[in-house]
């Protein structure tokens, strides 16, 4: 017996180094590509405290502290994206907290286990397409002949190009994304309530509890954790009102409340040049989201004991 192991053990050993290496070596790869792509480019942050010139180049180019922060908080262009920022931003957090638990608990009381799949895919869906995708057919659907003024002109309202208004476009974005996203995020609060003891529910119907104050007293204090934690780490992504979904649905006729940090960003940047302002303006997103990143996995720990190792 004491042969047949010493003959393995080599062969173990052998196959567990193996084992660690395609382990590191599939880790290093993806170490590689965070450095070249995300750390490595950081240090073009030094543009935001230059009078950056293509030509001079990065070090070529004169040094001038803070002037650009200074110039992009004096202007009320920057007030104006700040705030469209937040608005949106904020909002979205909200809905997409609030709508997707009430979609979970309404589907959590569905007892046909075909339908709520069914439902469940079809909501789901829309989370893997693209903007690209689905703004040209919210601009479609809400255009001057599309399929909401069609709705409108049977009660006899004008039709208009909703996406070009300004009073709406706040709300149509915020609208959107959460149609978009709410079945995916639902997908966790469903993965939560799962969780719960089915004997909670059976003990409450003994003692007369309805459905709705079962949901009020061991439902949601049952994934109580769960919203905490997402309410809490969606605060780190409030300064990201959605680039690519704001981008492909706004115009210049929207840009007094459809302008946001991105978006202004991008103008500045790659269409009107200045590459030392708008990276200043990026700067300043960055540090303000690494600030609330770090703040909210503390809340986080404190708050729900949610922990990332």
């Amino acid at each position: 017996m004491k042969t047949a192991v010493m003959k393995t053990r080599p062969f173990a050993k052998k196959r567990t180094s193996r084992t660690f290496f395609h382990y590191n070596l599939m880790v290093g790869i993806g170490l590689l590509w965070l450095i070249f792509f995300n750390i490595v480019p950081m240090f073009g942050i030094i543009i935001a405290f230059e009078d950056y010139n293509p030509i001079q180049g990065l070090w070529g180019s004169e040094f001038v502290g803070l002037e650009h922060f200074e110039y992009l908080f004096s202007m009320s262009d920057s007030r104006r994206v700040i705030v469209n920022t937040l608005v949106i931003a904020v909002s979205k957090l909200i809905l997409n907290i609030i709508v997707p638990l009430a979609f979970a608990l309404l589907l959590n009381e569905v007892r046909q286990l075909r339908f709520k799949k069914f439902v469940q895919t079809i909501v789901y869906l829309p989370h893997f397409l693209s903007w690209v995708i689905l703004a040209s057919v919210l601009l479609e659907i809400f255009g001057y002949r599309g399929v909401f003024n069609a709705l409108l002109s049977v009660f006899g309202v004008e039709g208009k190009i909703w996406f070009s208004e300004e009073s709406c476009f706040r709300q149509l974005v915020i609208f959107s994304d959460v149609w978009k996203e709410f079945g995916f995020n639902a997908v966790i609060y469903l993965a939560a309530l799962t969780g719960i003891s089915p004997d909670l529910y059976e003990a409450a119907a003994i003692d007369g509890c309805g459905r709705l104050k079962a949901v009020w007293h061991i439902t949601l204090p049952g994934i109580a954790s769960t919203i905490v934690v997402m309410a809490i780490l969606g605060l780190g992504n409030v300064l990201n009102a959605g680039f690519d979904q704001i981008f492909n649905l706004y115009s210049p006729l929207v840009y007094s409340t459809g302008d946001i940090l991105d978006t202004w960003v991008y103008r500045m940047g790659l269409l009107n040049v200045q590459f030392s302002l708008a990276t200043a303006a990026g700067l300043f997103k960055s540090a303000i989201s690494f600030l609330l990143i770090v703040i909210s996995y503390v809340v986080a720990y404190k708050a729900a004991d949610y922990r990332i190792f």
